[in-house]
C-alpha cells in the first residue's frame, strides 16, 4: 500500500465512489492522492459548499496494456497520423475541456493544476496529428511510476477519426509495453466505450493493493514537454 494516504485509512472510506471533498486543489495534493489511489473530479454544485470532490470508485475501470483490444480498422486508422509526446499539452488538454462537450468537468483550476504537473514532467499528453500537421486529437493523464492514470482523451470529429483511440494505441505499444515492468492504465470508471477497448472493472480493494507495486515500478522515459522525440 502507499505510504501516504491523505484520505484516511481507505477502510473508512464510504461505500460509495465519492470520498471525500476539499476547498481547493493544488499539484501536491493532486499527487498525493493518486498515490492513495483518489482523483479529483470537481462538481457542478455540492451541498456541503465545496469545490472539489475526490473519488475512488467501488468498482474501478482499468486497462491491462497487454488487454487492449486493436481492431483492424483501427490499425488502418494509426496509419493516417503522426503521433507524439509532450508535444502540445495546452492543446490537448483544450480539446479536452472544450465546453461543448457534453459531460465537461476541466474547469479552471484543473486546468492550472495539471500544465504544472505537466511542467514538472508528471503529466503527460500523447497528441495525434494528420499529415498536413494539424492536431486530429489526443489523450493526457498522471504518471507514477508503473501507473498511468487516463484523465480525458478527445478528437475532432471533422478530422479525427479513430484519433483518441491512436493515441491510446501508441501510448500502450510505445511506452507502456516495452520493459515488461509492471503497469496499468486507471480509466476511471469503466464505460460501453471503453470496454471496447478492453477496458475491465476491479473491486477498490483490489485496485489498492495493486497501487504500491505499481508505483514503485520504473516510470516510462517520457519526452520532455516540448522535447521531439
Amino acid at each position: 500500500m502507499p505510504a501516504l494516504q491523505v484520505f484516511g485509512p481507505p477502510e473508512l472510506w464510504p461505500a460509495e465512489d465519492l470520498v471525500a471533498f476539499s476547498d481547493g486543489l493544488d499539484a501536491d495534493l493532486a499527487v498525493a492522492a493518486y498515490r492513495s489511489g483518489v482523483f479529483p473530479m470537481p462538481l457542478e454544485r455540492s451541498f456541503f459548499g465545496a469545490r472539489m470532490a475526490w473519488w475512488s470508485p467501488v468498482r474501478r475501470g482499468v486497462l491491462e496494456p497487454a488487454d487492449l483490444r486493436v481492431t483492424r480498422s483501427l490499425r488502418q486508422s494509426a496509419k493516417k497520423y503522426r503521433v507524439t509526446v509532450n508535444q502540445a499539452f495546452a492543446d490537448v488538454l483544450a480539446g479536452c475541456a472544450d465546453p461543448r462537450r457534453p459531460g465537461g468537468w476541466i474547469d479552471r483550476d484543473i486546468r492550472a493544476v495539471y500544465t504544472e504537473l505537466h511542467q514538472a514532467g508528471i503529466a503527460i499528453s500523447v497528441e495525434t496529428w494528420t499529415r498536413d500537421g494539424v492536431l486530429a486529437g489526443g489523450l493526457y493523464g498522471v504518471s507514477l511510476g508503473g501507473l498511468f492514470a487516463g484523465e480525458s482523451m478527445f478528437h475532432r470529429a471533422d478530422i479525427g477519426r479513430d484519433a483518441s483511440k491512436v493515441a491510446l494505441l501508441r501510448l500502450v505499444t510505445d511506452w507502456l509495453l516495452p520493459g515488461g515492468h509492471p503497469r496499468l492504465i486507471d480509466a476511471q470508471w469503466r464505460t460501453d466505450h471503453l470496454a471496447r477497448l478492453g477496458v475491465v472493472e476491479i473491486g477498490r480493494r483490489d485496485y489498492l493493493d495493486r497501487l504500491g507495486p505499481l508505483l514503485d515500478a520504473p516510470r516510462p522515459e517520457w519526452p520532455a514537454p516540448g522535447q521531439q522525440r
